[in-house]
């Protein structure tokens, strides 16, 4: 596995593509959408957490990352409606976007795959996040600091999900199975950033009003 490791160390180095600028745009102009959704994301995050932690009782190693992991997505959602809660944006119900469900898709039905799969999808949902937080930063500097330290911070933690995720892939199958499935759902990711999407939202692709200039 060591290679695999090298080869995939950082999230930039399985993304096949940086954010667009345009949901850069998007984002800074509708930050109240942005907040709201990345709540949604962080309490997701956090069920999908304890959900690997009830399937597989027996996984030692993924009990101890997936209990740390769902607790702080539990921090970081009570962080966000604080931030949310001082730029007085209500947590209004939102409906999701379709990148997670796209990174699903790939996912096999049956043991060891399903798991290997579904560790695999979160190492991508988790470096995208990181990556966007980056991208966000120097564009909310100057119009929104508080906001930019908390992205900046959060670039650090999303960062280590995506190695706890992507480590605990790597331990489910052969090297060869696994660099597979990784460029399997690198490809698939990709197609979802860059996709054309009616609604604006954290893991959104290409706003609609903006796909026929890309």
């Amino acid at each position: 596995m060591a290679d695999v490791v090298k080869k995939f160390a950082n999230y930039d180095d399985i993304l096949l593509c940086k954010t667009p600028i345009v949901w850069i745009e998007k984002a800074l102009s509708h930050i109240d959408i942005l907040l709201t959704d990345h709540a949604n994301c962080e309490k997701k995050a956090a069920a999908t957490a304890m959900n690997l932690l009830f399937r597989y009782t027996h996984n030692i190693q993924l009990q101890h990352k997936m209990s740390r992991l769902a607790r702080e997505e539990l921090r970081h959602f009570e962080q966000v409606l604080h931030l949310m809660q001082k730029r007085n944006i209500d947590y209004v119900p939102l409906s999701a976007s379709g990148y997670a469900e796209k990174l699903r898709k790939p996912v096999r039905t049956s043991e060891p795959g399903r798991l290997m799969d579904t560790l695999i999808a979160g190492a991508f949902i988790e470096a995208r996040s990181c990556e966007r937080f980056a991208a966000l930063v120097p564009y909310l500097a100057p119009i929104d600091e508080e906001l930019a330290r908390y992205y900046q911070r959060l670039c650090k933690s999303e960062a280590r999900h995506f190695h706890d995720y992507f480590a605990l892939a790597l331990t489910t199958g052969l090297e060869e199975e696994v660099y597979e499935r990784i460029i399997l759902f690198a490809n698939t990711e990709k197609e979802a950033v860059l996709a054309e999407d009616q609604q604006f939202r954290f893991h959104s692709g290409i706003p609609a009003e903006y796909s026929s200039l890309c």
